[in-house]
C-alpha cells in the first residue's frame, strides 16, 4: 500500500521550521526568552488580512526563538531534557529595590567555621513499632515524646513517684520555648545587622554581633526613656529602679518673679530691647534689600 500521498498531504499541514523573508536578523536575549524583531511591518499585508498577517509573523518569529533555544547546551534530569539559559543580557527596571542579603545564624556561622554541610533528608520516615510512614519531625513525627505510650520506664536516679508523662510534657514545651528565644533572637540580630554599614553586608562579611547588641541596647534604652516621659508627671513620681535611666537634656532655669536686685532685671530688659530696636541706633532691617524684595512682588 503506497502511502505516500498521504504523509505528503500531512506534511502540508504543516511550515517548516526555515524562516525565510527575514532582512534584519532578528535580535534574541535566550535568558528572557524574548526576540526582537526591527523589520518594518508590511501595511498592505496589514490592511488586507489584519489577523492572518500579524498571526504569521508572530509564528515566524516564535520558530526562529525556538530554533535558537534547541541550539543550547542541555542537561537531562528527572523531569526530562532541558536546555541551559544563558545569562539575560536585557536591563529590566524593577518595582522594588534588590533583596538584601541575610547575616548568617549563629548556626550557621559555626558550620560554615566547622566545615558542616547541610544534607537534604527524607520528609517521611518509617517506623518499625507502627509499620507506617511517618514524618520526620512535626506534627505525629517519628520524633514524637511518646506520649502514647501505655507504660513509660523510670529512669534510674529519679524519683520513682514522679509522673513521667508530665516530666516528658515539661521537657518538651522547655525544648519549643527555647527554640522559639533562638528563633526571636537570630530575627532580632538580623533586624540590628541591616541597620548597620551596607558595605560590610555587600563584601560577604559578618556583620560584628557585639556592635549589634549595643545598637540594640540603645534603643531599648531610648525607648524606656519616651516610656517614662509619657506619664502625666513626666516620670518625676514614678518609683525609682535600681540601675534605672536619667533622662538627658537641657534644664530650663526660670528666673524668680520678684528680685531684690533691680540691675539684673534691668539689664535683661535692655538686652531684649537692644535686639527689637537695634543697638547706638543701627538698622536692624536692610533697607536696601527690603526695597529690591517689594519690587520683584510687583
Amino acid at each position: 500500500m503506497d502511502v505516500s500521498g498521504v504523509l505528503e498531504a500531512h506534511k502540508q499541514k504543516f511550515k517548516s521550521v526555515s524562516v525565510e523573508g527575514k532582512v534584519i536578523p532578528l535580535e534574541f536575549d535566550l535568558g528572557l526568552l524574548t526576540a526582537y524583531d526591527q523589520n518594518p511591518i508590511d501595511e498592505a499585508e496589514l490592511r488586507k488580512n489584519k489577523d492572518e498577517y500579524l498571526q504569521s509573523l508572530s509564528r515566524d518569529n516564535a520558530q526562529l526563538l525556538f530554533n535558537e533555544i534547541f541550539q543550547l547546551p542541555t542537561i537531562s534530569d528527572d523531569n526530562g531534557v532541558m536546555a541551559m539559559l544563558p545569562v539575560p543580557t536585557t536591563l529590566l527596571p524593577r518595582e522594588k529595590p534588590l533583596p538584601k542579603p541575610k547575616p548568617e545564624t549563629r548556626w550557621e556561622k559555626f558550620a560554615k567555621a566547622k566545615g558542616i554541610v547541610n544534607r537534604k533528608k527524607e520528609r517521611m520516615v518509617f517506623d518499625d513499632n507502627t509499620g507506617e510512614y511517618k514524618p520526620r519531625w512535626g506534627y505525629k513525627g517519628i520524633n514524637d515524646d511518646g506520649s502514647k505510650d501505655w507504660v513509660i520506664e523510670v529512669p534510674s536516679g529519679t524519683n520513682p513517684m514522679e509522673d513521667q508523662y508530665e516530666a516528658r510534657r515539661d521537657a518538651k514545651k522547655e525544648r519549643i520555648d527555647k527554640n522559639d528565644k533562638r528563633r526571636q533572637r537570630n530575627l532580632e540580630e538580623g533586624a540590628v545587622a541591616s541597620k548597620m554599614d551596607q558595605k560590610t553586608v555587600n563584601k560577604g562579611e559578618r556583620p560584628n554581633m557585639d556592635n549589634a547588641r549595643s545598637m540594640k541596647r540603645k534603643e531599648i534604652e531610648n525607648q524606656i526613656l519616651i516610656s517614662k516621659n509619657s506619664t502625666a508627671s513626666a516620670g518625676k513620681f514614678d518609683d525609682a529602679i535600681k540601675g534605672d535611666l536619667k533622662p538627658k537634656g537641657i534644664k530650663r532655669k526660670f528666673e524668680p518673679n520678684v528680685t531684690a536686685d533691680l540691675s539684673k532685671e534691668k539689664a535683661g530688659n535692655m538686652s531684649i530691647l537692644d535686639r527689637v530696636v537695634g543697638k547706638n541706633g543701627e538698622d536692624l532691617v536692610n533697607v536696601r534689600k527690603a526695597i529690591k524684595a517689594t519690587k520683584s512682588r510687583k
